[in-house]
């Protein structure tokens, strides 16, 4: 039977499921005898958890259903009348589908629900979204299948440095790139694989202004490889290269110590491009980009090995990323915003 038609637990339900545990059972054979989603065992042994001491003073944890079946019946009186989405199977399963099958955050799943509001009875906003999934209101959708959360503790990764670059610093890089009030400047980093494991990287590029991506899969993590690179990029855009790629920022990774090789135009006797370099370990100054590399890891998480993955599974990627709404953008797509850019050189 499929998911959709589990329904909710009951009274009666949560005794068997105290006995049937008691007995040994485990959640996923539960599961299978109440005819329940197994989110939903876990959900429910969660929510009538308590530690119980033996006769022997040692602690074991355990199912109270009568404390459960209180706390399920208490969320259902904080939920009221006004629960929109009870009403709205249809948006329910449009909001669980782009979480969890198409990796959308729910502010983003919720601009393309709004896309399509025809369809829908009713729509949530993104913090009564974020608070359905905290109660477990829906029965596929978990915080488990949520991107990072925004308020985590940033890392910054450490890059390996290259000898000092005599390219240009960030420091000389014009205002106008700063403050992204035009199209054609673009911060570029490296994704890697598996390590020790995989040796081709991802060579990805994100446009200020417009943050469209480009992913390029490099054979290995030499400079050389990424001047090879820029050279069919610079080939495949023709003389439009020149006015959509006036500037690349990257960090100091010997990937990109090659900054001659990266300027140096392999169509004219004048440079393509300008490369700025970021300060030592100073990851945020490419704020975009190691945003969209986040992107990338929802599809692509590290320790993946992906000398196997084909061009055509880094386009569905990058595809992917440049279609998905933007808040910073109002929800247009970096597809949209570029494309229209575009039209105007």
């Amino acid at each position: 039977m499929k998911e959709k038609e589990f329904s909710q637990m009951t009274y009666n339900d949560r005794l068997r499921l105290d006995t049937l545990i008691r007995a040994g059972h485990k959640p996923k054979e539960v599961a299978v005898i109440l005819h329940k989603h197994i989110s939903t065992i876990y959900r429910e042994l969660k929510r009538g958890r308590y530690m119980h001491t033996n006769s022997d003073l040692t602690e074991e944890e355990r199912y109270n259903p009568d404390e459960a079946d209180r706390k399920a019946r208490e969320n259902l009186k904080a939920k009221g009348a006004g629960l929109k989405i009870g009403n709205d199977i249809e948006l329910a399963n449009f909001l669980e589908n782009l979480v969890i099958e198409q990796k959308y955050s729910p502010d983003a799943a919720l601009a393309k629900a709004r896309e399509q509001q025809e369809r829908f009875s009713t729509m949530i906003c993104t913090t009564t979204f974020y608070s359905y999934i905290d109660k477990g209101i829906f029965l596929k959708l978990t915080n488990k299948d949520l991107p990072v959360k925004k308020d985590q503790k940033r890392k910054y990764r450490k890059v390996k440095q290259a000898r000092p670059s005599r390219g240009e610093s960030i420091e000389n890089r014009p205002d106008a790139i700063d403050t992204r009030e035009e199209i054609g400047h673009w911060e570029m980093d490296t994704v890697k694989g598996k390590q020790g494991v995989t040796k081709s990287c991802l060579l990805v590029l994100t446009e200020r202004k417009t943050r469209d991506e480009i992913i390029a899969k490099l054979p290995d993590q030499k400079a050389e490889s990424v001047v090879n690179a820029l050279d069919r990029l610079e080939k495949k855009w023709g003389d439009m290269f020149y006015n959509v790629f006036k500037s690349i920022t990257v960090d100091n990774g010997s990937e990109f110590a090659d900054y001659e090789g990266m300027e140096k135009s392999c169509r004219r006797e004048e440079k393509r491009t300008t490369i700025y370099y970021c300060h030592p370990y100073s990851s945020y100054e490419r704020g975009s980009n190691e945003n969209q590399n986040k992107m990338i890891r929802r599809h692509i998480p590290k320790g993946t090995d992906f000398d196997d993955k084909t061009d055509e599974e880094i386009e569905q990627i990058e595809d992917w990323i440049n279609k998905y709404p933007r808040r910073t953008l109002g929800y247009c797509s970096s597809k949209e915003l570029f494309e229209k850019e575009l039209a105007t050189i």
